[in-house]
């Protein structure tokens, strides 16, 4: 019988026998591990700050703030979730201050839970919680090997709503609505009615909107503000456009808590440029954080861009095709996009799905990678949507070359089918804990999850490496990145396992399976292991 499992004492044996490397070294954008959550639905660690604004009226499911905030992923980062899961690198839905009011469409009312609806970049939304606690956050992250990536959000506004009024026309546009099917009604419109689109094609300089002056005003932080904005302009020589306020306010969270990267959502829908600008940007105030923090240094790593551009997949390689013209992203200030590709090309076979990518990732897009998904926050239409093949899910994200992102709960089956949830509020639940705590199958899950992870961490082979079939049936192969050398089995039958492993590892090479947790050693060119699991992951030990 082929299983996937292991009884948590055995897990907590193997675990403590795990090579454990240092995070600084050992990692590379390229074979990253990242973990996306929405803040509002992780952990509620502070539920003093639940309501705030009023924000008080009755939403519909799961359309309203749910409680989730930064404290409670602190909670998690202490509790070394993350770490056991393997993650070296967290991603969170943005944290400014959202529309204070809610939405109506006509199926019930949407508060900003989600944090794409940003009312004024300067502040977290206190919901999310503080300053201090994402310096917090930051730090204790970073002290675990874990890189943080918040979310930039420099397309749109959030909806007008009663008492949230619009930025200035001088600022954004409120029409046409985008038709998608040519380059100019992709960019140069609002995403859907009621979003105003931000002038990001426009170098015109303009005068900062009334509403948050005043706003700032009140919060005792005009003075300051100012002085900031100015020093940034005066430094870069940049026009007062719309689109460099909003970059400057976003790289400020590099330049003061040193986060890794950014994430940047709905990245066609503005002239490719503006990611080239916000990169630069965001670098100069890396390199600012750097300067001033030599001790809480990472490593050399620039900083790190991942792009959405719905639709774009791997299959595409570097260009982007509206229709009326071709864009090359990876030519304007990303390392990484996301692979939308993923999640169709998980239904074929392991060896078609890894042979195809890592040709992919070493040929046409050699120096760039792809950050691949199964599950996500606006997806209607994953991989596993009933969650029927969790564990093949996993083998597959975690096994895959390029950049892997874990939805938060994949590793734990939560539901992703919520009666009376409409559209992706479904994808938006609460993260199931108790069922973490409570049921069988999904700790054993989370487990298939944590041996996986903590191996893709510890090799950062499995997903920048060069894949090699080594057999066919059972299959067999390695992956090979600079000097890190891994070789994996899956779908093998429980029993005693004989792999020839001659010009991958010498004899009296000592290999430890990191599933497992058993040792054996090279002998006759082969290594040999009996192990009552379908997947065997050899490392030296």
């Amino acid at each position: 019988m082929k299983k996937f499992f292991i009884l948590a004492g055995f897990s907590a044996l193997i675990s403590c026998g795990s090579v454990n490397h240092s995070p600084k070294q050992n990692f590379t954008w390229e074979g990253a591990n990242m973990y996306f959550l929405l803040t509002d639905r992780f952990k509620n660690g502070d539920a003093s700050n639940d309501v705030n604004f009023e924000r008080k009226e009755k939403a519909a499911v799961l359309r309203g703030f749910e409680g989730g905030d930064l404290r409670g992923i602190i909670q998690k980062i202490d509790d070394n979730y993350f770490t056991d899961l393997g993650m070296n690198a967290i991603w969170m839905t943005p944290l400014v201050e959202q529309i204070h009011g809610a939405t109506d469409e006509g199926t019930g009312k949407t508060y900003a839970f989600h944090g794409y609806w940003a009312k004024d970049w300067t502040n977290l939304d206190p919901n999310f919680g503080t300053k201090e606690e994402l310096k917090e956050l930051v730090e204790k992250a970073h002290a675990k090997g874990i890189r943080v990536v918040l979310d930039a959000v420099v397309n749109h506004t959030g909806p007008v709503t009663a008492i949230d009024p619009v930025y200035p026309n001088s600022w954004v546009r409120t029409s046409p609505q985008c038709q998608y099917n040519n380059y100019q009604n992709t960019t140069a419109c609002t995403l859907v009615a009621n979003l105003p689109d931000v002038l990001t094609e426009s170098n015109l300089p303009v005068e900062l909107p009334q509403m948050l002056i005043e706003k700032w005003k009140k919060e005792g932080k005009y003075e300051a503000e100012m002085k900031s904005l100015n020093d940034f302009f005066a430094r870069t020589g940049y026009p007062k456009a719309p689109k460099y306020y909003i970059m400057k306010w976003l790289a400020d969270y590099v330049e003061e808590f040193g986060i890794d990267g950014y994430r940047v959502d709905t990245v066609k829908h503005t002239n490719e440029d503006v990611w080239k600008d916000f990169q630069k940007i965001c670098q100069e105030a890396f390199d600012i954080y750097k300067r001033k923090n030599p001790s809480k240094v990472l490593d050399d790593n620039l900083f790190f861009t991942v792009g959405e551009i719905y639709g774009y997949g791997i299959s595409q390689k570097q260009l982007y095709d509206f229709g009326d013209k071709k864009v090359n992203y990876y030519q304007n200030g990303f390392k990484s996009l996301i692979n939308f590709d993923f999640k169709g090309d998980a239904n074929k076979s392991y060896e078609e799905l890894f042979s195809n990518y890592s040709k992919l990732l070493h040929g046409d897009l050699n120096g760039k990678t792809v950050m691949n998904y199964l599950t996500s926050h606006d997806d209607g239409s994953p991989f596993d949507k009933e969650r029927k093949r969790t564990f093949e899910a996993g083998t597959k994200l975690l096994l895959a070359p390029g950049i892997s992102q874990v939805y938060y709960g994949d590793e734990s089956a939560r539901d992703l089918t919520i009666e009376g949830a409409t559209g992706d509020a479904t994808l938006r639940s609460n993260m199931n804990w108790t069922d973490l705590q409570n049921n069988t199958e999904s700790q054993k899950l989370l487990q298939h999850y944590q041996k996986l992870g903590k191996f893709r961490a510890n090799h950062p082979a499995v997903g920048a490496g060069v894949h090699q079939m080594i057999s066919a049936s059972p299959y067999w192969f390695t992956r090979v990145y600079n000097d890190d050398k891994v070789l994996i089995g899956l779908n093998l039958n429980s029993g005693t396992q004989e792999i020839s492993v001659e010009g991958i590892f010498e004899n009296g090479t000592k290999l430890r399976d990191a599933y497992s947790g058993q040792m054996t050693k090279v002998e006759n060119g082969k290594a040999t292991i009996n192990t009552e699991f379908s997947v065997v992951l050899f490392e030296k030990n």
